[in-house]
């Protein structure tokens, strides 16, 4: 966002809550959505020479081996591919790229609320008023404190499963270093391996290992002890036991807890509101990221042609309803198939859905879910989607 609002001629800082700029979490999946705003900021190359190219997601059930989930990107749509990276890939590039614009960024800020008038004012914790400022952007993330000033001060509603994560050197044999591959037992338990890549140039490349269980059941485990877990996850998946076998503390799993919300209304009185502060759901589309980048592309080209900055956020809104709540619907839709304590929805989902999956137009439909076009994102937001077709392919890092 602030990369967008420098190179249109703002004053821009950044405040961060952290006393260091540092990126969190493990891995994600950029889609043709969110490479097309970094293609739009000049920065695909630098990613793509970070993360791994990802062609097709697979899923099967644990005790079967029987496929249930069999998405391959569009080919016929430009040769579309997925990006996994690590967070802290997608958090350098942008950070450098800040650094390079010699964009301000105040570090240990911890901002409370916000007093908007004929401009804004920021408030933060020590009683520091930041600003005046013409527009602030509230990029804070699920439990925005920001969002209050727009009447929407609820925060997202908890679901009930989460996951422990873990980001590990890459073990490839067994494993398609271009797929995301996944393992169920019903819906109450997935495993998941995602290549993603290196977290920086010259790094070893890693994996993002999943392991999907209710937060509230998590000291229950790390009770039973990591070996009876690591041998659980390998009953389930044997060749799992190349990532588990690095995994030597509960420390090294990082247990992620969702919950979902929409903004009715992503903006107030100069304010926008964008990424998970906006909306919030779970990571079973993997979308979250790729809509943050959206939402930053909007705000930038409503502000870039619209000359008033209140009905630049009206565009800015308008730009991004429709594939918001889109994609935040068929999120909750899909999310209990895959984690939940439900024995109908996995029943369905392995012999019912598996199967009208492989009859078209079901497979292009599933590939544009996964893109994240399913509903065109791109004309609204004012943008092109990326060519693909003339990319080197991704994955391969040009410092090696």
């Amino acid at each position: 966002m602030a990369l967008y609002l420098k190179r249109a001629g703002h004053d821009v800082t950044i405040f961060e809550r952290f006393e260091e700029p540092k990126p969190v979490g493990s891995g994600l999946i950029l889609q043709p959505t969110g490479l097309t705003v970094l293609a739009d900021l000049g920065l695909l190359d630098d990613i793509t020479a970070l993360g791994a190219r990802i062609d097709r997601l697979h899923g099967a059930d644990a005790s079967t081996g029987r496929t249930v989930l069999d998405v391959r990107y569009d080919a016929r749509r430009g040769n579309r591919f997925g990006l996994a990276v690590h967070r802290a890939a997608l958090f350098g590039v942008l950070f450098r790229a800040t650094r390079r614009e010699g964009i301000a960024i105040e570090t240990g800020v911890e901002i409370e609320t916000l007093e908007a008038g004929e401009r804004a004012t920021l408030i933060c914790a020590n009683g520091r008023r930041a600003g005046p400022f013409d527009l602030v952007v509230d990029a804070s993330g699920s439990r925005s404190k920001l969002r209050q000033a727009t009447g929407e001060a609820g925060l997202p509603r908890p679901l009930v499963y989460g996951a422990f994560w873990a980001s590990l050197g890459w073990r490839g044999e067994g494993f398609d270093e271009h797929a995301l591959l996944q393992r169920y037992d019903r819906a109450s338990v997935m495993i998941g391996v995602l290549p993603i890549g290196r977290p920086e140039p010259g790094a070893d490349r890693m994996a993002a290992f999943f392991w999907s269980l209710k937060p509230a059941d998590a000291e229950a485990v790390r009770g039973q002890g990591l070996d009876a877990w690591k041998a659980r996850v390998v009953r389930l998946w044997p060749r799992a036991e190349a990532f588990v076998s690095q995994i030597d503390s509960f420390d090294q799993l990082s247990l992620a807890r969702y919950g979902h919300h929409t903004m009715r209304l992503p903006v107030g009185r100069k304010l926008a509101i964008i990424g998970d502060a906006a909306h919030s759901t779970s990571p079973q589309l993997g979308q979250g990221a790729n809509m943050a980048l959206l939402d930053a592309a909007a705000l930038g080209y409503a502000l870039a042609r619209t000359k008033d900055v209140e009905a630049a956020l009206t565009v800015y809104a308008r730009a991004r309803r429709r594939h918001v709540r889109v994609f935040q619907a068929l999120s909750l839709a899909f999310t209990p198939f895959y984690q939940s304590d439900s024995v109908a929805l996995p029943f369905i989902r392995d012999r019912l859905v598996a199967t009208i999956a492989k009859i078209p137009p079901a497979p292009q439909f599933l590939a544009s879910l996964v893109a994240g076009t399913a509903i065109d994102p791109f004309g609204a937001v004012g943008l092109k989607e990326a060519r693909w077709d003339f990319r080197q392919n991704p994955g391969h890092d040009t410092s090696q």
